[in-house]
């Protein structure tokens, strides 16, 4: 039987990062020692007493059943906590937050609520992938918003046509950004929440990487900036804050109309997050800072010395005050991130991502996570380092 796939299907492109992991596997069957500098997963572990907590959580019977799609109620007001505490943002436990599955999971399923066919998606370029798949699974159209250096990586909102205005749902942004590591003030969301409101248009902020953050700078939510609520939701996680990405939690918050649709989504798809795991969450979003600003002091150190070894291979970059990754411009003569990436594996078995696997504006320049053991971190500058001396 010859089986025909949905085009969306047919027209899906391979998963970045699986691509990096089918990568990384060839080389290692060819015996290359490869250190992947490619995928940004916390190295560092949970910290031990919110895996005490799941632990306690597990022995529950309660916890052995469906969970409920919208989350316990505890969580979502520690989610109201954490929301009042970092950001003096006041948000309503029942109509205003939805946990997810991962950020990810309600970052995919959102086109399905604003989306009809034929409508447009705002995505910035270059960008998150999951914008663009989202989009298209829900029959929706991507026009791209172009990111320049020259513009700290902020999409210029006064380029939309008034044609993709007038078509557009959603606009997506993300600051701390993925790639780029560029961040926004507040007045760039109010300029942003301005342009949402005169053009009747939703602002799904990814907000995955405000507790990842140098040098003193602390990251604000678009939810503090007034009339946000009107036009605005915010996706968070706890990937990326508490090491928590295997654990699969996350949150959406805001518009409380937005978040009833999701919600509703969700409860036709999914059954929400396992309660024990639930229970973990509201110890993470409880407690002090202690263990973020330990593990940002360990992020730190990495980022400067993996600044100062990719300006030796004459690479240009900005030292980002935020997330997990260095944005670097190719050296002079470089043109193709790829056919560079491709170099540097091949001549030292370091991965790291081209630039244009975010989009066409992110050709020139390569991502360098920085979730790689210390040791293992060490090693790859010092093959980058060999790889700069011999070029």
């Amino acid at each position: 039987m010859d089986i025909k796939l949905a085009s969306r299907v047919e027209q899906l492109p391979p998963y970045l990062f699986a691509r990096i992991s089918e990568l990384i596997a060839q080389k290692r069957s060819e015996g290359v020692d490869v250190i992947s500098l490619g995928i940004g997963d916390p190295d560092l572990p949970t910290p031990q007493h919110i895996l005490d907590s799941l632990i306690e959580g597990v022995g529950k019977p309660e916890h052995h059943r469906y969970p409920e799609s919208d989350g316990l109620p505890e969580l979502r007001a520690a989610i109201a906590r954490w929301y009042k505490k970092r950001h003096d943002v006041d948000l309503d436990r029942d109509t205003e937050i939805v946990p997810l599955i991962g950020s990810k999971e309600g970052i995919g399923h959102l086109p399905l609520c604003l989306l009809d066919t034929g409508d447009v998606s705002l995505i910035t370029d270059p960008g998150y992938p999951v914008y663009e798949i989202g989009t298209m699974f829900a029959g929706g159209v991507n026009v791209r918003l172009p990111l320049y250096e020259q513009n700290g990586w902020l999409p210029d909102l006064s380029q939309i046509s008034a044609e993709d205005a007038n078509r557009a749902k959603i606009l997506w942004l993300n600051y701390p950004n993925n790639p780029t590591g560029a961040v926004a003030d507040l007045g760039f969301f109010e300029r942003a929440i301005e342009w949402a409101s005169e053009n009747e248009v939703v602002i799904a902020h990814d907000l995955a990487y405000a507790d990842v953050t140098f040098d003193g700078y602390v990251a604000p939510s678009i939810m503090e900036v007034q009339g946000a609520r009107d036009v605005a939701i915010e996706f968070n996680s706890l990937s990326k804050t508490f090491n928590m990405t295997g654990w699969r939690v996350g949150m959406a918050v805001g518009n409380s109309k937005v978040i009833d649709a999701l919600t509703r989504i969700k409860t036709n798809l999914d059954s929400g997050i396992p309660q024990a795991i639930q229970e973990m969450a509201i110890t993470a979003l409880d407690d002090p800072r202690d263990s973020i600003e330990a593990h940002n002091d360990i992020y730190t150190s990495r980022r400067d010395r993996t600044v100062a070894v990719l300006r030796e291979l004459g690479l240009t970059l900005d030292v980002p005050a935020a997330s997990l990754y260095v944005w670097a411009k190719l050296p002079s003569g470089e043109s193709s991130s790829a056919d560079y990436a491709g170099r540097l594996i091949e001549e030292t078995g370091v991965v790291v991502t081209p630039g244009a696997s975010y989009g066409e504006f992110g050709e020139g320049y390569i991502r360098i996570s920085l979730t790689t053991p210390d040791d293992k971190l060490d090693e790859a500058l010092r093959r980058l380092r060999e790889f700069a001396m011999g070029s």
